[in-house]
């Protein structure tokens, strides 16, 4: 398995980053019309998920003969994603927002949109093959 889309011709990680921000922005305004409310176990979830996926990106993370001229996007849309589910995590858990507070709908959104963008590269990189 590669950890980098070589060939060019995909474009899995556009459609995870424009799934990821319709997402989050259904997210952000289900929550500003208190449709949904964020638990901190929820919060939890998403920061131990995020920390392991930034964890083992780091410790495996190398991108597979591509020269200067090929890029990466998948893996950096992965630490993108990981890096911002976990500063939004720590900011909701840290501030408590009203449940309908339009900055707590705005940073929730912010969280979903940063987790999803971490799944869907996650997928991006397993379907990824580097062709040398």
């Amino acid at each position: 398995m590669s950890l980098c889309n070589c060939d060019c011709r995909s474009n899995c990680t556009l459609l995870a980053l424009v799934g990821s921000l319709i997402l989050g922005i259904v997210t952000a305004f289900l929550q500003i019309t208190a449709v949904i409310t964020v638990t901190p176990a929820f919060l939890w979830v998403v920061l131990g998920v995020a920390i392991g996926f930034l964890a083992i990106t780091l410790a495996t993370g190398r991108c597979c003969g591509c020269g200067a001229e090929r890029n990466c996007t998948p893996l950096h849309a992965l630490l993108f994603g990981a890096i911002g589910a976990i500063l939004a995590a720590v900011i909701l858990l840290g501030i408590p927002f009203a449940a309908t507070s339009v900055v707590g709908a705005i940073i929730t959104g912010a969280l979903l949109f940063f987790f999803f963008l971490t799944l869907t590269s996650a997928a991006c990189l397993a379907r990824a093959r580097c062709r040398e």
